[in-house]
C-alpha cells in the first residue's frame, strides 16, 4: 500500500466535497428560484451563463473525485510501478499542480483551494 497516494486521494475527495458544498452555499444559493439549477442571472450574465457556470463548478468536483478514485486504486495496489501507473500519477500530479497555480494567481492567493490542489500534487509526486 502506498500511503502517500491514499492521502492524496483523501485530500482530493475532501477538496471536491468542500468545493461543491461551499459553492452552493456561498454562490449558487442566491441564484436559485426554487429549482436545483440556478436561473437568476445577475447582469451582465444570462440564465444560460449561470446554468453552465453551475454545471462547470460541479464538474470540477466530479473530476477531482475521479482522480481520487485512481489514486486510491493505485495506492491500494501492491503491484505498483508499471509505466501506465507512472504516466497516470504524473498526469494527476502535474494537472493538480497547474490547477493550484491557476487558482493561486487568479485569486491572488486568497482562495484556499490552491493549497489543497498543491497538496494532492505533492503527495502524488512523492509516490512516483
Amino acid at each position: 500500500m502506498q500511503y502517500w497516494l491514499i492521502a492524496a486521494g483523501a485530500v482530493a475527495v475532501l477538496t471536491g466535497l468542500v468545493h461543491s458544498i461551499m459553492g452552493e452555499i456561498l454562490i449558487f444559493r442566491r441564484l436559485r428560484s426554487g429549482g436545483i439549477i440556478p436561473k437568476i442571472a445577475p447582469p451582465p450574465l444570462r440564465e444560460r451563463h449561470v446554468r453552465i457556470l453551475w454545471a462547470t463548478w460541479h464538474l470540477a468536483s466530479i473530476l477531482e473525485f475521479a482522480l481520487a478514485a485512481v489514486l486510491f486504486c493505485i495506492g491500494a495496489n501492491s503491484d505498483s510501478g508499471s509505466s501506465h501507473q507512472t504516466v497516470a500519477l504524473a498526469a494527476i500530479s502535474i494537472s493538480n499542480f497547474l490547477a493550484a497555480l491557476l487558482v493561486l494567481f487568479a485569486t491572488n492567493g486568497r482562495h484556499p483551494g490552491w493549497v489543497a490542489l498543491l497538496i494532492v500534487a505533492i503527495f502524488t509526486a512523492i509516490a512516483l
